[in-house]
């Protein structure tokens, strides 16, 4: 069931246009993300389904009803937006949390109740006297999705929810992201730039380049084979160009440039942009015995740490990336300037 729905939503500020014409649905209990870069249009997009902003142009519909400037207050009631910036009272966590239950008038009993429910969910059940200025960075914008969750919207709109924040308190709020999605059945949308999250978080994501919806998916798909617009934001790495041929086994081999040719599972000729997940390449120390198609041998000239993993940049005539474990990195024995090998599959290889 569509919960929210936005036609040819124009916003403009002045001359400057910050939203061009969306059409975008979001289901009742899915969680999604509005990827793209700064000035790309997210936060105005969240404040107009916030109904904190009005569009130029356009038309808004929750659960199928369109919403006028009437109904201001009625969009107020079923969501509620977080923002980057947080902004606190200068008073305790508890009465933070607490103050939009207040306003509400609702019996103290239950607003001690959901107040302790959404401070533990974040994590801060311990700090509930604790004047809310006196918290870490990340502390108080756990304090301020706990405001937002104790009102138990329909729709949370999440506004790049774990920038410039260190990786412990991200995990957290990803990790009561999924849970009130899961477990409540909230409709979240956060706008992120973060590309890392976005795998990890929703299972749906639309791309918004210069105020405009220019991709829309499920997640898998996105990732597993990205539109140029979708690489190019994103950086997607193992991103290459060349020209296609079909071979007689019906695969096609693809010449990169000069000394670079890779073999794919797909038909096709001409120019043609292809993918490569780094995680699908392995590296090996030796030539590698396998049924992987491509095979090149390469230095690496960068590691890069990635917690649980380590990325690999390979000069095998081209760059490539490659994703391994810290204890493969080991036993290997290798470091910057080692030679490798390194392999894929041809069914590996995608198609932009």
């Amino acid at each position: 069931m569509v919960l929210i729905e936005l036609r040819n939503v124009v916003k403009k500020y002045g001359d400057v246009t910050a939203l061009d014409g969306i059409n975008m649905e979001v289901q009742r209990g899915e969680l999604l993300a509005v990827v793209g870069p700064n000035g790309a249009g997210k936060t105005t997009l969240l404040k107009i389904m916030a109904g904190i902003e009005e569009p130029t142009s356009g038309q808004i519909y929750y659960e199928n009803r369109e919403i006028g400037r009437g109904d201001v207050e009625l969009v107020r009631r079923m969501c509620t937006m977080v923002f980057q910036r947080v902004v606190l009272f200068n008073t305790t966590v508890y009465d933070n949390v607490a103050y939009g239950l207040k306003i509400r008038r609702l019996p103290e009993n239950e607003t001690r109740e959901r107040v302790h429910e959404a401070l533990d969910l974040v994590k801060l059940e311990n700090c509930e006297k604790v004047a809310a200025k006196k918290l870490s960075g990340g502390q108080q914008q756990r304090v301020s999705l706990a405001r937002a969750l104790v009102l138990e919207p329909e729709l949370l709109l999440l506004d790049e929810p774990t920038a410039n924040l260190d990786p412990q308190t991200t995990s957290i709020i990803e990790d009561v992201m999924n849970r009130v999605n899961k477990e409540k059945g909230a409709t979240i949308v956060m706008a992120t730039h973060n590309v890392f999250q976005v795998q990890r978080v929703p299972k749906r994501a639309v791309l918004l380049l210069n105020g405009r919806i220019v991709e829309a998916g499920l997640v898998e798909e996105i990732f597993l084979k990205p539109s140029v617009n979708f690489a190019s934001f994103t950086r997607v790495e193992n991103v290459f160009t060349g020209t296609s041929v079909i071979l007689d086994d019906g695969t096609s081999m693809i010449k990169i440039d000069e000394g670079v040719q890779i073999e794919v599972a797909f038909r096709k000729t001409g120019e043609t942009a292809i993918f490569i997940r780094p995680e699908d390449i392995i590296v090996s120390k030796k030539p590698l015995e396998s049924s992987a198609r491509n095979t090149f041998r390469g230095k690496i000239i960068e590691v890069s740490d990635l917690g649980p993993v380590l990325r690999l940049k390979v000069d095998a005539e081209r760059v490539f990336s490659a994703q391994i474990t810290k204890r493969s990195f080991e036993n290997m024995q290798v470091n910057v300037g080692s030679e490798v090998f390194i392999a894929f599959k041809a069914s590996s290889v995608h198609l932009i």
